[in-house]
């Protein structure tokens, strides 16, 4: 049976013009890969409502959990929990449960929970919360997406909130094969082995050090002992 699928939308003009890397890619990828869940895709969109919304229906349909990141904070250009309501069809509007928790959090820091920071309650009438043990606005799970901070603390923190939540698959398992010669010297046998073994993931990643040619060829599946087989082939056949 195969594993559970997981799409991530990227939200944030900052990210396309290249002023942030993003880093949560990376960290979410890790956290499903190690849940036996795949993740399948990842798009990046600006600021746009209609992309945002365009691209949250398409990924909802298409997999089984989607991971959003950015566009939940107290500015005007966040504007991603108004375009998850769009897409679903839902109102939006400052909820009583995620005021309280800003209320409780700003009250305790001595700070004024204004107009602003009120925008972070505006929350989907259906929608149910995701904690935030690092800055408590909530994000919000609506049907299969879960919407989250993009600032990586915030959104890794989220994601931990999330996990148990999800139903996972069988953990990937993953081997590294380190071959000294040229892709084009590789390519006929590992073409061959990936024929044999279709249901693993085979990659050749080449490098070039000192004059040096080779590449890392790194087999992936979900059984730990075809995995390991598949490597002993073909370390064997470069022996």
């Amino acid at each position: 049976m195969p594993n559970p699928t997981a799409a991530m939308l990227v939200i944030g003009d900052e990210i396309l013009s290249g002023r942030t890397r993003d880093a949560n890619m990376y960290y979410l990828a890790g956290e499903l890969t190690k849940a036996g869940i795949d993740l399948k895709e990842v798009r990046v969109v600006s600021d746009d409502a209609s992309a945002i919304v365009a691209a949250v229906r398409a990924l909802s349909e298409g997999f089984d959990t989607v991971v959003t990141s950015g566009g939940i904070g107290p500015t005007h250009d966040d504007i991603t929990a108004d375009c998850i309501a769009e897409a679903f069809g839902d109102t939006i509007d400052i909820r009583d449960d995620a005021r309280a928790l800003l209320a409780a959090h700003y009250e305790k820091a001595g700070t004024e929970l204004n107009a602003a920071r009120l925008r972070m309650a505006r929350i989907p009438s259906k929608a149910t919360l995701i904690d935030n043990p690092v800055s408590v606005a909530p994000g919000f799970k609506m049907e299969n997406v879960h919407v989250m901070a993009g600032v990586p603390s915030v959104f890794q923190a989220m994601v931990a909130s999330m996990m148990p939540t999800l139903t996972g698959g069988q953990p990937l398992i993953s081997q590294t094969l380190r071959i000294v010669r040229g892709e084009g010297d590789i390519a006929g046998p590992l073409g061959v082995l990936a024929q044999k073994y279709p249901d693993l993931s085979m990659g050749s990643y080449p490098f070039q050090k000192d004059g040096v040619y080779g590449a890392n060829i790194v087999i992936r599946g979900t059984d730990e002992g075809a995995v390991a087989t598949a490597i002993a082939e073909l370390s064997e056949a470069f022996a």
